[in-house]
């Protein structure tokens, strides 16, 4: 947030105390050091088996060289960056012992100053990691990439490069970064996926030029850092912004990110608010967005019975042709799709989908068809509404535009499935 403390740190009228000299204070005062290579964690918990905070230093380490990697900085450059991280019980101790200074504003979970971070103890270990690494991603970009830029994109980027899974067990912990967590068991107490999934029942999911212009004091709520790294995800893995936005994100992280951004020539913010939109009502774990970017082509009319394919490893697909709204179309679809594989044996469906599993209400496999509306009639946010679905169906037109199709299915799960149906599109009025 930016606050009288935060420009006292920019103009240097607030110095840093060196690590050394806070290790030493926090020996002093009887609490618990535990160090690795780039953090000195001190903490007021007492030791508990299992806990894992005896780890919380080596899983840093092994996360600081992931984020000199996303930035490209050479590991070497940076041989003596160290954090010093306080894991708080009880916060008095902390400022008796002289290592919470009085003019750290409150904070409800973490809360960080240049090399130097604070954060409350957790009763999830998942989630305590997850607080660690997310004030340790502050504390390197403020110290190593000078951040001062917009809200969003400093609390979007830490969350998107602490979210993360443990491989391994013992001394073989492996810090695993997943910016795109596979699975809910990956991100414990996380609830930025779910939380994402309340707004988009609610119709009130974000627009992406709602995110892009919050302001710091903004982020207090879950909704709001689901929100800002949903938008950093979004930026750095769609293929159609990924290079751009690793341009910007290389260069200044400053107040004119925003404007930087905007201005790149590939940049089409039109675009980038519709595939947004696309994305946070599709949203799910382990999200595939190569296999489920939109094309927005505007199609042609169908003036004759016309043949599609639908392949069954992807997200939602253009048909190629446009409908003319409350106008009626028949659909018809015939053969098999493979929907991945249980215990060596593949899956296989019909347009009808099967029962053995269902998603988002309709059995697995279900053949769906869309379009895109601006301004659904149940109000809320742009997004693709059900106009028939199955083997046989008649569409009502929902709005002049294309037809959109595809195969029910997770969008994480679509890399293992394969094959296609073939749909006969035709006008009702057609013989």
């Amino acid at each position: 947030m930016v606050t009288a403390w935060w420009q006292a740190i920019a103009s240097g009228a607030i110095p840093e105390p060196p690590i050394d000299a806070l290790t030493a204070t926090a020996r002093r005062a009887g609490l618990r050091v535990i160090e690795s290579n780039r953090l000195v964690l001190v903490t007021d918990r007492p030791p508990r088996e299992g806990d894992g905070v005896e780890a919380l230093p080596a899983v840093f380490d092994q996360a600081f060289a992931t984020w000199c990697e996303h930035y490209a900085i050479p590991i070497e450059t940076l041989p003596r960056w160290r954090a010093f991280g306080c894991l708080v019980v009880d916060r008095e101790r902390f400022r008796a012992a002289g290592l919470l200074p009085d003019e750290i504003p409150e904070f409800a979970n973490g809360f960080c100053d240049r090399h130097r971070f604070w954060m409350m103890d957790q009763s999830n270990p998942a989630y305590r990691r997850h607080l660690l690494l997310h004030e340790g991603v502050h504390a390197f970009t403020i110290t190593v990439r000078d951040l001062a830029a917009p809200a969003w994109y400093a609390e979007g980027i830490a969350e998107y490069l602490a979210t993360h899974r443990l491989d391994g067990d013992g001394d073989a912990i492996r810090y695993v970064a997943t910016p795109m967590p596979d699975r809910a068991s990956d991100v414990e107490q996380l609830g930025r996926i779910e939380r994402l999934h309340e707004l988009r029942a609610a119709g009130t999911r974000p627009a992406l030029a709602d995110v892009l212009k919050a302001d710091a004091g903004r982020h207090h709520d879950i909704a709001d850092y689901a929100a800002s790294w949903a938008t950093v995800a979004f930026l750095a893995r769609h293929p159609a912004y990924a290079r751009t936005f690793a341009m910007v994100d290389r260069g200044p992280l400053d107040p004119t990110l925003n404007d930087r951004l905007a201005a790149m020539p590939s940049y089409d913010a039109t675009r980038a608010e519709r595939d947004f939109d696309a994305f946070t009502d599709d949203l799910d774990y382990g999200y595939d967005f190569d296999r489920s970017a939109i094309d927005w082509s505007p199609g042609r009319p169908l003036v004759s019975p016309e043949r599609v394919e639908v392949a069954a490893d992807r997200g939602w697909q253009h048909s190629g042709l446009a409908l003319a709204k409350d106008r009626a179309y028949d659909l018809h679809a015939t053969g098999r799709c493979v929907l991945g594989t249980v215990g060596g044996t593949r899956i296989e469906s019909e347009a009808e989908g099967i029962s053995l599993e269902w998603y988002r209400g309709r059995p697995l496999g279900r053949l769906l068809a869309a379009q895109w509306v601006e301004k659904p009639t149940n109000g809320g946010r742009p997004r693709f509404v059900i106009v028939g679905e199955g083997t046989r169906a008649r569409l009502s037109a929902a709005t002049d535009g294309p037809l959109y199709l595809k195969l029910n299915d997770r969008p994480g799960s679509l890399a293992d499935n394969g094959e296609a149906v073939a749909v006969t599109l035709r006008s009702a009025t057609a013989p």
